[in-house]
């Protein structure tokens, strides 16, 4: 197979993901068509990143410039999902973009960090009114976990969902996620982030929705810490064989975690088995039925073992389901209303 045969695998390989990002279809093809190789995917996308940061300087309206600013943090995070030697660049990049776009289109939105997570915590629009947002009128708060190569900018049209149905969001890094992926490891003891989370946000009670390995991080989480009253799960694995595992997975997992051993220490981790019986919270785990990675056990023995769990397998559905949005998210989003609010 050549390089330019490689190229377009990756690039069709990642087009539900990167457009359902947000990234318009239409520049993503322009851009993708001009790749000569993988390496070249980085560079372009943080290009293209820079050029609507450009295009917010000049715009006429705050309104236009919140989203030339969303827009450039969609390609600064997905310029991070091809092997690149500037992606802790583009991860800051990103992280700078959202913020600067929801100081425009969202004051009422704040910066929460604390140690090992930082995020940003957006409340519903009848709460942006000068308010803190902790309590405001939102009916309940939902925490976004990223996964392994994913971060807080991934993920808008879920807070999106969210935000509509009246719940605040807080959309996070945690350790080696994201803009802290520079300067941390994974840990699998996510529990502990999520706990760290809860105690900044005020709140006593929250959702979680976790997607691809973010999910096994808040199902985990959702077994040991008292305080998640609901949860969902994308895409996440009940369970991980490190040796079946395909070698870009491996890869990222090493690089993300500080070493093969390390590596390897953390997969060992993944395993959902002793846990999925602690977790009483409702419990929403969806699945796409295109989505098969070697090694890795999708959700629906998590459902299974967990108490209240239900499972919902989208049979065309492929990984973070990106081609099968209406098929899940809506559901999602209202399983998360309805068990917070109690209705």
């Amino acid at each position: 197979m050549s390089a330019s045969d490689d190229t377009a695998g990756f690039v069709a390989a990642q087009w539900t993901r990167v457009t359902g990002v947000g990234v318009d279809p239409h520049e993503y093809r322009r851009v993708t068509d001009g790749l000569a190789s993988v390496a070249d995917w980085g560079p372009a996308f943080l290009r293209t990143g820079r050029e609507h940061l450009e295009r917010a300087e000049d715009a006429g309206s705050s309104l236009s410039a919140g989203t030339h600013l969303l827009a450039a943090a969609r390609w600064f995070h997905s310029a991070t999902l091809a092997p690149y030697a500037e992606a802790a660049r583009a991860a800051a990049a990103a992280d700078d973009a959202l913020g600067r776009a929801l100081a425009l289109l969202e004051p009422g939105a704040r910066r929460v960090s604390g140690e090992g997570f930082t995020g940003w915590l957006r409340v519903p629009p009848a709460g942006r009114d000068g308010r803190d947002g902790r309590d405001g009128d939102a009916v309940g708060t939902v925490i976004v976990v990223p996964g392994l190569d994913s971060a807080k900018e991934e993920f808008l049209d879920l807070a999106s969902a969210l935000l509509a149905r009246g719940l605040a969001v807080f959309a996070m890094d945690g350790p080696g996620q994201g803009v802290l992926a520079a300067s941390s490891v994974l840990v699998p003891e996510y529990e502990e982030v999520v706990g760290r989370v809860v105690d900044a946000l005020g709140v006593p009670r929250v959702g979680l929705v976790g997607l691809s390995l973010g999910g096994y991080f808040a199902a985990r989480a959702a077994a040991l810490e008292p305080r998640v009253a609901a949860a969902a799960t994308v895409s996440g694995p009940f369970r991980l064989d490190w040796d079946e595992l395909p070698p870009p997975v491996q890869d990222m997992v090493v690089r993300r975690t500080g070493g093969v051993d390390a590596a390897r220490e953390f997969a060992r981790h993944v395993d959902l088995a002793g846990l999925a019986p602690r977790i009483t919270a409702p419990l929403l785990v969806v699945d796409g039925g295109q989505d098969v990675i070697p090694g890795v056990t999708n959700g629906e023995p998590l459902a299974r073992s967990a108490p209240r769990g239900t499972h919902l397998s989208v049979p065309h559905g492929d990984h973070l389901l990106g081609n099968a949005r209406p098929d899940w998210l809506p559901r999602l989003a209202d399983h998360l209303a309805h068990t917070l609010t109690g209705a």
